[in-house]
């Protein structure tokens, strides 16, 4: 852990923390944000990135210590030991390259023509993070670089300790990329104008993952000098890289502000205007945090130091996205490149859905429903330009990453939830042609209807994870439309659900790839991992061991076709014991066959709650909490994945997960710390307390919710929002099945 966080951490640092103008409200003003550490998740496997974001912000400006290959998704890895630059966007957590927009670096005086040359070595001791601001020293040009933001800028201060002359690079070229040729490639259009001499603005058009318009206003606080253009590195670049110089002292500092638009440069302008009129970087800086300190607040935790960074840094992470990508007028770039007006002035982006839907959505729903409706806005608005709701959608455009279509649940969990702000009419129009009209990209529903499930000789890759994927989106279409009173639609939707069915085979007790003449492909290794983008296969960065499970809609359909509890019991069983060997990636974070680092195996531990073993729930939550997340660069087992990762360790550090999150209701299982009180809407509250909780006890004797035996598998959303108080008695035993069945 930074030695910065602990010693704040530890001091109880104390600051006034705005309550939110959403009736969450908080009487306290502690700090909460002193428990966050911006590092952890930043070493090869967690993607995640330490600079300075606000909450759902447009702008993530962080340094970069490399660009090319996956390990760099994030552009950063706490081990590496030189400095690229800063950029002014980035992603969290993804496995994908993008975003990384305009790469700026201070150098001293020297006029360097070698684009690589810039690079700097740094000192981890000189590092630091926090919520809303980031700092280092670059050894070379002996520079301190401070960094913070608002939601649609970046605000920079150098301070050149030696320099009798500075400079500045700005690299229009650089994004991250998979390929060293990608990398000098990605840029198709660079336009930039010196408007004086404190301002530059420009439009960059690039395409890494998705195709990205972005505009923007750079402005000084001290005028540009002098002015070098650096040839490009390879034939196939159009970014530009320009190198301003300035007249500084030793000692004097250069500030920077860079507001972004997806629109125009006057939309970047208003932005800055808006957000960002002066030069106060520490004011800037302690907005920001304070922004953080509104949400952060929301829970108050009991527990240790080390247990409250966990928790206050998987918060952290969970808010980094969706991004508020519209402007401050509300016009945004849509996927059709048009510029027009969000419903309610809000438009999101970086929706990852496949990950997202299964915990970080549902915790939004409760700790941030003022977002909600934004949310699904924004969706629905896609879904209107593109013909289909987004599968993995990033700066308003479509990407095609990853399978199914999972903005159907969480537009479903919100309507089933009673949220109210968006059309829900026009909504489920929006789901259904999503689910019915076939686009050629990822859905082929004649072949679906036709055979009731993707043969795996119809399809390119992921026949049985598309099949159980798509299977959840139909129940949620289904559970929509019956809100609606749309009886037809529910009907066929309702069927559809139940095509989870036809690919599991009793033989041998698994889900596995199908032929279109009705028989099993072979030969068939249940624990052979299917990864689209590099092996191919039958499953999504999985395989039969874990997806198997993927039934979040119908469990006790599941433990039928199984045999029963008993058979489905112990069929879990053998999936947390029988060893997975593999090289993927992204299947990491192993019990077993069980991978923590990746989403279809988030819902698998509380399904023996849900088949009358509600202690090896209790026992494996305990398990992962304490493997697989450390506050440390390496303490994530697996990308954070836009907060997934996040969201199931609050939940499951509360004690309760959303299997299924369209059910509005949460399956019960073991708090791993002692209190939580939960801040909601209205000034209530909501508490949860571990009586007796300790390494030993580990384990739910009985539950109590607002005093009164609770023996349901399950709390519901509407009684948590209620307020109220939720009550486990913990012990070191675990009740049997018979005594227990939970």
């Amino acid at each position: 852990m930074n030695k910065l966080l602990t010693a704040a951490a530890a001091a109880g640092v104390i600051i006034a923390a705005a309550a939110c103008s959403t009736g969450n409200e908080t009487a306290t003003e502690t700090d909460y944000a002193a428990y966050v550490n911006p590092f952890i998740g930043a070493a090869d496997n967690g993607h995640t990135f330490p600079g300075a974001t606000t909450p759902f912000g447009m702008i993530q400006t962080s340094p970069v210590t490399g660009a090319v290959g996956w390990r760099y998704c994030s552009e950063y890895v706490y081990s590496d030991s030189v400095i690229w630059g800063f950029t002014q966007t980035h992603l969290n957590g993804t496995g994908c390259m993008d975003l990384g927009d305009i790469l700026v670096m201070p150098s001293d005086g020297s006029r360097r023509r070698d684009w690589d040359q810039y690079r700097s070595p740094f000192d981890k001791s000189t590092e630091s993070a926090s919520p809303g601001y980031y700092a280092v020293t670059l050894s070379a040009p002996d520079v301190r670089a401070e960094l913070t933001a608002t939601p649609h800028a970046a605000l920079h201060r150098y301070t050149y300790n030696r320099a009798d002359s500075s400079a500045l690079l700005i690299d229009l070229q650089h994004g991250p990329a998979w390929s060293e040729a990608q990398y000098h490639s990605h840029v198709r259009l660079c336009e930039t104008q010196w408007e004086d001499s404190v301002t530059l603005t420009g439009h960059v058009l690039n395409s890494v993952w998705a195709s990205q318009d972005y505009f923007f206003v750079m402005q000084f606080d001290h005028p540009v000098s002098d002015i070098t253009t650096l040839a490009p590195a390879t034939d196939t670049e159009r970014g530009q890289r320009i190198v301003a110089g300035f007249d500084l002292r030793p000692g004097e500092q250069l500030m920077m502000k860079v507001a972004l638009s997806t629109t125009s440069v006057d939309g970047a302008r208003r932005n800055l205007q808006a957000e960002l009129p002066g030069w106060d970087f520490d004011a800037v800086s302690d907005k920001a945090r304070a922004d953080w300190n509104s949400y952060l607040g929301r829970i108050d935790v009991d527990g240790t130091d080390t247990q409250k960074t966990n928790f206050y840094t998987a918060f952290y992470h969970s808010l980094i996205q969706p991004n508020m990508i519209a402007d401050v007028d509300g016009s945004y770039r849509n996927a059709a490149d048009s510029v027009v007006k969000a419903t309610g002035g809000e438009f999101y982006s970086t929706f990852s859905l496949w990950d997202t839907y299964r915990a970080a959505h549902p915790f939004y729903t409760l700790m941030v429903p003022e977002r909600v409706d934004g949310f699904v806005n924004s969706l629905v608005e896609q879904a209107e330009t593109q013909g289909f709701l987004p599968i993995w959608g990033l700066w308003g455009k479509e990407t095609y990453t990853m399978v199914a279509n999972h903005g159907v649940p969480v537009i479903a969990e919100a309507y089933r939830k009673g949220f109210r702000g968006f059309d829900a009419d026009r909504a489920f129009e929006a789901i259904k042609r999503t689910q019915t009209v076939s686009h050629p990209q990822k859905s082929d529903w004649e072949i679906y209807t036709r055979y009731g499930y993707f043969p795996t000789d119809s399809i390119r890759a992921e026949s049985v994870s598309s099949t159980l994927e798509t299977a959840y989106d139909d129940y949620a279409a289904a559970d929509m439309a019956s809100l609606l009173g749309r009886t037809d639609d529910e009907k066929i939707f309702r069927e559809r659900a139940d095509y989870y069915k036809n690919l599991f085979d009793s033989q041998t007790g698994f889900m596995r790839p199908r032929l279109t003449d009705g028989t099993w492909r072979t030969p068939f290794d249940p624990a052979s991992v299917g990864h689209s983008e590099s092996v191919g296969g039958d499953y999504t960065e999985g395989n039969a061991w874990q997806y198997t499970w993927h039934v979040q809609h119908d469990v006790p359909g599941l433990i039928a076709l199984m045999g029963g509890n008993d058979a489905f019991a112990d069929k879990l069983d053998s999936m947390f014991t029988t060893e997975l060997v593999t090289t993927q990636a992204d299947v990491t974070g192993l019990i077993g066959q069980y991978a923590h680092g990746n989403e279809p195996s988030h819902h698998v531990t509380y399904l023996y709650a849900l088949a009358g073993r509600p202690w090896r729930t209790q026992e494996l939550i305990r398990q992962i909490v304490d493997t697989q997340y450390r506050p440390e660069p390496d303490g994530l087992s697996g990308n954070d994945d836009c907060g997934q990762m996040s969201a199931w360790y609050m939940f499951s550090c509360m004690g309760f997960y959303p299997v299924d999150p369209v059910s509005a209701t949460y399956v019960i299982g073991a708090p791993q710390m002692p209190g939580f009180t939960l801040h909601l809407t209205g000034g209530k509250t909501f508490s949860i307390r571990a009586e007796g909780l300790s390494k030993e006890n580990l384990y739910v004797e009985s539950v109590t919710l607002n005093g009164k035996p609770h023996t349901s598998p399950y709390i519901t959303h509407d009684e948590i929002t209620r307020g109220g108080e939720l009550v486990f008695k913990m012990t070191d035993r675990h009740q049997s099945h018979k005594n227990n069945n939970r």
